[in-house]
């Protein structure tokens, strides 16, 4: 049972930022380089909700399973922990509150006609996406050091 959970645990972690390096590095570049720039966004539009998805529900393993491991080592691995629900929250408030606002703005542009509003429009969503952008890096970072912790917490 153990060594399931540990197993769970690690997969957990990794498919969720190696998602996050895949989608942001090589994904979105390649998307934007070869279409044209709204095709681009309309494909990483449809992939979004699939991406949270699988964020959400690596979040959720990965927290469910320290927990679980933790009861049963009975210890709780402080650093981890912290770092694990940073990562669930920045990437909740991502995908739930920055990117369906963003959703919405690029609807909105899309029908506003040339002017005053739809420059506030573009601007809002530019600031949406600088805003994803940054939380993106906050949890790949932190996925990262959190990949270094579980490493070094293996037994040899």
């Amino acid at each position: 049972m153990y060594n399931a959970l540990r197993f769970v645990h690690l997969l957990s972690v990794t498919v969720w930022v190696g998602m996050i390096v895949f989608f942001t590095l090589i994904a979105t570049p390649a998307l934007f380089k070869y279409l044209p720039r709204e095709t681009a966004g309309d494909v990483v539009g449809v992939l979004f909700p699939r991406y949270w998805a699988v964020g959400y529900a690596a979040a959720f393993l990965s927290l469910t399973t320290l927990l679980a491991l933790s009861y049963l080592g009975k210890t709780l691995p402080a650093a981890r922990l912290a770092l694990i629900v940073f990562m669930a929250a920045l990437t909740l408030y991502s995908g739930l509150g920055v990117s369906a606002r963003a959703r919405t703005v690029k609807g909105l542009i899309r029908e506003a006609p040339e002017g005053e509003a739809k420059d506030r429009l573009k601007k809002e969503f530019t600031g949406l996406h600088a805003k994803s952008a940054a939380m993106n890096l906050a949890v790949l970072i932190s996925g990262v050091v959190l990949i270094f912790l579980i490493s070094r917490d293996m037994e040899h």
